[in-house]
């Protein structure tokens, strides 16, 4: 397989080809990879062109410090991480096993721009206001995430949550949470990160004042009573 034509549409240079190519090896012969999609040409795809769609955004473009929440086999983290060498791309991951794969694979890729953090989106109090944007991509309904993210944003920050087919219930749910945490959603982008993918959307919003004290919730309860339901 060669990267150059399994991943692909964002001007990309040799090198960093060559860095995603060595993150799909990883994910085919790491028999600890967080994910059902290993196959290479599969994961090309699945992964990386899905994680990569998010270039289509300025606000990720031009990003400086950027936080993947949930970040689990690597993506969007790894993936933008490789594209955006300027950027300092924080990996939060709650689970051991899966740092340690992430690990593995940065220093295997050798993308150096990139920290693996073992702790929950919750506590992790170091990246308090401080990101440009926030990253998330099958983590949880949207006001869940909303609410991980909000404390994590800078003013003038962005979210950029990866959704499927779009449902008025939970938009309007996310719209409510957004409301009280300091966000407003600013656009819904429909992607084809890759020919023949249906129903994805890149849903941002920009953090437009300070999110209110006790957000973060403990850890656990922007699951077991999300915010705007």
């Amino acid at each position: 397989m060669k990267a150059s034509l399994a991943i692909g549409r964002h001007d990309l240079t040799p090198g960093q080809l060559e860095q995603l190519e060595l993150v799909l090896r990883m994910l085919d012969a790491d028999e600890h990879a967080p994910t059902a999609v290993r196959e290479p040409a599969r994961a090309a795809n699945i992964h990386l062109n899905d994680s990569l769609s998010a270039l289509e955004l300025e606000t990720v473009r031009r990003a400086r410090r950027v936080a993947d929440l949930g970040s689990g086999a690597g993506f969007p983290g790894i993936a933008l991480a490789v594209a955006l060498p300027d950027a300092e791309v924080s990996l939060i991951e709650s689970q051991r096993r899966r740092c340690e794969f992430l690990q593995r694979v940065c220093a295997f890729a050798k993308v150096e721009n990139a920290r693996v953090i073992w702790t929950r989106a919750e506590e992790w109090r170091e990246g308090s206001s401080a990101n440009d944007v926030v990253v998330a991509r099958a983590l949880g309904p949207a006001p869940v995430v909303l609410e991980y993210a909000a404390p994590l944003l800078r003013l003038g920050g962005s979210l950029v949550d990866w959704r499927g087919m779009r449902g008025q219930q939970e938009e309007d749910a996310a719209t409510r949470a957004a409301a009280e945490l300091g966000l407003r959603q600013v656009e819904v982008r429909r992607v084809e990160p890759y020919a023949g993918a249906r129903d994805h959307h890149l849903h941002v919003y920009l953090k437009t004042r300070a999110t209110p004290a006790g957000f973060p919730r403990r850890a656990g309860m922007a699951r077991k009573r999300p915010i705007g339901s």
